[in-house]
């Protein structure tokens, strides 16, 4: 579902980077198919309780915030649910973790305050602010903090917790 066969042979035949083609919007979607959970609309999280961040294995998972609505995202991140898939280079194998929010908080999101305020000081002139403020949480941190919801290899699913899935 989240890979289009089609579109990943074209981009192997013209030499195209493969990892990293599968748009944020379509891992939102498997993350609300997963969940059940609707799209939240307009700004926050990305589903009703659940923010989805996609990696390609040895990567992070990237966190943006806007200069209008940066800071009350930091606040939501601190309380939302955190759905993490990882994927190898050919979309092969992925994993899904969850981690709420509040075991994420401390370390990243109210330690990520301080510099967003900075990245975006009103007395600084708008030249010198940068557009975004974009920070990462490795997949190392996903994996000693995440539990494991779902895993698929080669087409199947290998693992599935709906039970602990439930419990977010």
């Amino acid at each position: 579902m989240i890979v289009d066969d089609d579109r990943l042979k074209l981009l192997k035949m013209y030499k195209m980077k493969v990892a990293g083609s599968v748009p944020s919007v379509l891992w939102e979607l498997f993350g609300a198919i997963l969940t059940g959970k609707k799209g939240a609309g307009g700004v926050g999280a990305d589903l009703d309780g659940w923010e989805v961040k996609s990696a390609k294995d040895g990567g992070a998972y990237e966190y943006q915030y806007h200069l209008k609505t940066g800071l009350q995202k930091l606040k939501e991140d601190c309380e939302v649910n955190h759905l993490f898939c990882n994927y190898n280079k050919d979309y092969s194998r992925l994993e899904v973790r969850a981690i709420h929010g509040s075991d994420l908080a401390d370390e990243y999101f109210k330690a990520w305050t301080p510099k967003y305020e900075a990245n975006y000081d009103p007395t600084v002139d708008s030249a010198a602010r940068r557009q975004r403020f974009r920070r990462n949480i490795p997949k190392g941190k996903v994996n000693e903090l995440g539990v494991l919801i779902l895993r698929i290899e080669n087409g199947i699913v290998t693992h599935r917790d709906q039970e602990a899935l439930d419990n977010f």
